[in-house]
């Protein structure tokens, strides 16, 4: 990447590191954290085009962004061009000022209901549907899709060209197909082929796990900015560790134990203020097996935090299990249990 700044409209995005967006995952606290981590543009869940579910308890923490760090791209999807124009200007008025529109999710519930991916088998739509919310919304407005609905069926490249006629401000891609879901590794010729053919700025999304790969990624496709996913899930430095690797050419020592127990528990407090404690226990789970995938006794630990009822307990347990790491002791699971 030439600078370390991108604009997308009015926008400042720097680093060029983007949390992609992820259902049940990138809710306002992860998006706040990964923000403070490192991230330059954090892309909320996807929030349904649908006025009908506008107002569940559900839609309202996804529209929910008051506190949140410029700026805020949301994420919408649907299938009906006014429908996805209404919903563009309904966030806007909920505070958004990047509208993010999927198509690129594969989830077989969202792409039976012909949104997401699936929309990608359908260029007249696709351009109808952009058309509707750029001239819907002042803010500006990105697109994100696949490589293709298969892999006899890549036509990133077509939709992409769709994009930019219609103006969209900036394009993200993940290097696989629908049928593909998050199977086998992603491809970045296609990107690249994207990237070269356009004007916009490209984002390049896929298995980028580590500053190596990001590095490599951006070689090979040239890409303006990269999408982090998966691997932000427990991992919310790594987008610290990818700009100061594309920045100096050096790693990062890993955070110490010390800090990834206060940036977890910071996080589950964040979860459970922002959900209700008997909600925002059961949704931190996650993040905290995600958090201590990779450390000794991890099942066993899993087994006993989860079964915590109450916010104390879930930061008791935590802090006690962080606290014996460090102390270089066993966790005391019968004690614990």
């Amino acid at each position: 990447m030439a600078a370390d700044t991108l604009r997308i409209g009015p926008h400042a995005i720097s680093p060029r590191l983007v949390l992609a967006p992820m259902a049940g995952v990138t809710d306002k606290p992860f998006r706040i954290l990964c923000k403070r981590m490192g991230a330059g543009l954090c892309v909320s869940e996807m929030t349904t085009s649908d006025p009908r579910f506008w107002h569940t308890a559900k839609s309202r923490h996804r529209m929910d962004h008051a506190g949140e760090p410029a700026p805020v791209s949301v994420q919408i999807a649907g299938t009906v061009p006014a429908t996805m124009a209404d919903a563009a200007r309904h966030n806007v008025a909920q505070g958004a000022q990047i509208i993010d529109i999927n198509m690129g999710c594969p989830a077989k519930k969202v792409c039976n209901a012909w949104a997401g991916s699936a929309l990608m088998r359908e260029p007249d739509l696709v351009a109808r549907i952009l058309a509707a919310v750029v001239g819907a919304v002042d803010v500006p407005v990105t697109l994100k899709i696949r490589t293709g609905w298969a892999a006899d069926r890549k036509n990133a490249l077509e939709i992409a060209r769709i994009a930019e006629a219609s103006g969209i401000a900036a394009l993200a891609v993940h290097g696989r197909t629908r049928d593909q879901q998050y199977r086998g590794n992603a491809e970045y010729d296609t990107i690249a082929e994207v990237k070269a053919a356009l004007s916009i700025p490209v984002f390049a999304n896929g298995d980028i796990d580590s500053p190596e790969k990001a590095a490599q990624v951006l070689r090979h496709t040239g890409a303006d900015a990269l999408l982090v996913g998966r691997a932000a899930q427990g991992r919310p430095w790594i987008f610290r560790e990818i700009a100061h690797y594309l920045a100096t050419g050096r790693t990062l020592p890993a955070p110490t134990l010390r800090e990834v127990r206060e940036v977890l528990l910071g996080h589950l407090a964040d979860l459970h203020a922002f959900y209700g404690e008997e909600a925002g226990v059961r949704i931190a789970r996650k993040h905290l097996g995600w958090y201590a995938r990779d450390r000794p006794e991890n099942h066993a630990f899993r087994a006993v935090v989860n079964r915590a009822a109450t916010a104390s307990e879930q930061l008791g347990l935590t802090a006690d299990y962080f606290d014996a790491l460090e102390a270089g002791a066993p966790f005391d699971l019968s004690a614990a249990a």
